[in-house]
């Protein structure tokens, strides 16, 4: 009996197993499928948001009103709606009715109540009783009063890639034209993968007119300018992406749930947030395109016309009702065609200073760099900022720093990675030193061993982009990824015309001014000696292994010709970070930037930098204020 027993127990086991082979396989597929839909959070952020795979024609927008206790504003919003073009295309549209705000019978007894709940009534029956014949309507009406935030921010969640919200205030009222002009703006800067841009988040239809960034600059477009691109979110009228929402929404519970706040210093709108709290909710998403680097598409259209507009109605921005904020472009007003879109590459950028963005500069050949010098300030320097092995928190933290001096005119060198094409896409002028040491054929008779391949593709990469530079009129600075400029005029006091080259052999800081006689001297042949010179070293000879060993060389190079050059060691104006010495109290105006060993760790680099008030970057890597400068 027991054989028996054991039998039917084992024949019951193997019956089950395919059962239990199943359930494991689907554990996995959830496993698989939960992690790939949760984006890698960290703290640098770096963008990897590729074009949609799908076309146009699995587009579909959805229409979110968000309104309160304003039923002549909703009415007026709703009619807007249902009086544009949809060309036979399936929209659509979810109403969210927030709740009157909770009442104390005692104070505003019973009459004020029923007052409030007759005014939801009738807002809730004329929604009911709304036509919407062009796709299907939904309505949330709220047991509680939640505010703007948590309408906006609770109106979406995208389900697919091919997903687009375009949002609504109550207050609105949009042209007959609009969906047109947003499908044909979906079409082209989404779905076109010639005009795709991870930068991207969406488009606003209201007619720009405000600048958050403190002391920035006046919002000037010429006429031709009919459609660019520019920071700031627009909430009168917005279309948003699905990815960047989503990805905005993720960070915006990350940031909430650990206590995180939105401050951006030197802007305006963090001025509103420290006043209003969480009533409001663009300080929150200002603050997320900041740390990602994202922009709005915006349209500019003569005599103060848009495809919506505000009726700035007395509500929770305004106190008393203000009237229309713009013209309503409609079709007896349209006098262009209103799909005739520039491509992308032809597009301005702006950020929240109204300062313009050159994106995706990107140089892999010399000629490619003499373009990057040619769309920069010419009476100025040029800041060569070598990034070989420099970490990305101490790169965001430098380009802080130039931020706040107003240095402009500085190009980032250091190997291909996303890293360096992040900063491109952000608007940093870059050299990938990999594309262009293999574009130079000069070095190609050398022979260069394994060991020292990045040694010396750092120094011949130097070599050439300073001639380029010379070449183009250009004085150039070149500064190591240990060095911090602390004073918008880094290194030297002054200049001195008798010499046309410092260098400082103990940091790697390197000048050259251009002149007729450096240019003579710099030319495709010294170049050309330096890379073989770096070739010819040993390894014992490259000891030092960071950007030291090109002012070494340069130097010797220099003296072996009999040209005089200005030694930089020691200079008064480098202060040192030493994390043996703690002490800071030795660091004053005179000295115009911070050197630390190249060894030195992070950590301690971030420490002392914090102590000395020079760490600008917060958790997310990104620089903790917007600094403007009027042009």
């Amino acid at each position: 009996m027991q054989s028996l027993s054991l039998k039917s127990s084992m024949a019951s086991k193997r019956q089950y197993l395919p059962i239990l082979f199943l359930f494991i396989f689907a554990l996995f597929l959830f496993s698989h499928y939960q992690f790939s839909l949760t984006p890698s959070i960290t703290p640098s952020s770096i963008i990897h948001l590729s074009p949609p795979k799908s076309t146009s024609r699995n587009f579909s927008l959805t229409i979110k009103v968000l309104a309160y206790d304003r039923l002549s504003s909703l009415s007026r919003c709703l009619t807007s709606l249902s009086s544009a073009h949809y060309g036979g295309d399936t929209v659509n549209l979810h109403i969210f009715i927030d709740h009157f705000k909770q009442l104390n019978v005692s104070d505003s007894g019973s009459a004020s109540i029923d007052a409030f709940l007759n005014n939801s009534r009738r807002i809730l029956d004329f929604v009911d009783g709304f036509s919407w014949k062009f796709g299907e309507k939904l309505v949330h009406y709220r047991t509680v009063n939640v505010g703007l935030q948590a309408q906006w921010l609770e109106a979406w969640w995208p389900s697919s890639d091919d997903e687009f919200a375009f949002v609504v205030e109550d207050d609105l009222e949009v042209s007959p034209l609009y969906y047109k002009f947003l499908k044909g703006l979906i079409v082209k800067y989404y779905y076109n993968k010639s005009n795709f841009s991870p930068s991207i988040y969406g488009a606003s239809l209201q007619r720009p007119r405000f600048v958050p960034g403190k002391h920035g600059n006046k919002m000037k477009l010429d006429s031709e300018t009919r459609v660019f691109l520019y920071q700031l979110v627009g909430t009168w009228g917005q279309l948003l992406f699905p990815k960047p929402w989503k990805e905005f929404r993720i960070w915006y519970d990350i940031h909430k749930a650990k206590g995180v706040k939105p401050f951006l210093e030197g802007m305006v709108t963090t001025g509103w947030y420290k006043r209003m709290g969480e009533r409001i909710w663009t300080p929150w998403f200002i603050k997320f395109i900041h740390s990602r680097g994202y922009f709005n598409i915006y349209s500019n259209f003569l005599h103060e016309r848009a495809l919506s507009i505000s009726h700035r109605d007395a509500g929770a921005n305004y106190r008393q009702t203000v009237g229309p904020d713009s013209n309503l472009l409609d079709e007896s007003s349209l006098d262009f065609d209103l799909l005739d879109m520039k491509p992308l590459s032809d597009l301005k950028w702006y950020d929240f200073c109204f300062r313009e963005v050159l994106p995706d500069r990107v140089a892999r050949e010399l000629k490619e760099v003499g373009t990057i010098l040619f769309s920069m300030q010419k009476q100025k320097p040029v800041l060569l900022v070598s990034l070989f092995k420099a970490s990305e928190p101490i790169t965001r933290n430098l380009l802080c720093h130039l931020e706040r001096l107003n240095i402009r005119n500085y190009i980032l060198v250091g190997p291909a990675s996303d890293f360096l094409l992040d900063l491109a896409r952000r608007g940093h002028p870059v050299i990938d030193a990999d594309g262009l040491f293999d574009s130079i054929k000069a070095y190609k008779s050398l022979r260069i061993r394994k060991a020292t391949m990045e040694l010396i593709k750092d120094i011949v990469i130097k070599a050439y982009i300073i001639r380029k530079c010379l070449v183009s009129g250009f004085d150039s600075w070149l500064v190591e990824s240990n060095m911090l400029s602390i004073s918008n005029s880094p290194h030297l006091d002054s200049v001195d015309t008798m010499y046309d080259f410092y260098a400082s052999k103990d940091s790697g800081f390197f000048y050259v001014r251009s002149s007729h006689s450096s240019r003579k001297i710099w030319d495709e042949n010294f170049a050309h000696q330096i890379a073989k010179v770096a070739d010819s070293s040993t390894s014992e000879d490259l000891l030092l292994k960071d950007g030291r060993n090109f002012v070494i060389i340069v130097s010797k190079l220099l003296e072996k010709q009999g040209t005089k050059f200005k030694n930089a060691d020691k200079a008064p104006t480098i202060w040192q970070l030493d994390s043996m010495n703690i002490d800071h109290s030795s660091i004053g105006d005179k000295h115009k930037m911070i050197l630390w060993p190249s060894d030195m760790s992070l950590d301690s680099v971030q420490k002392q930098l914090e102590e000395l008030g020079f760490w600008l970057i917060d958790s997310d890597s990104s620089c903790k204020a917007v600094v403007c400068h009027q042009l």
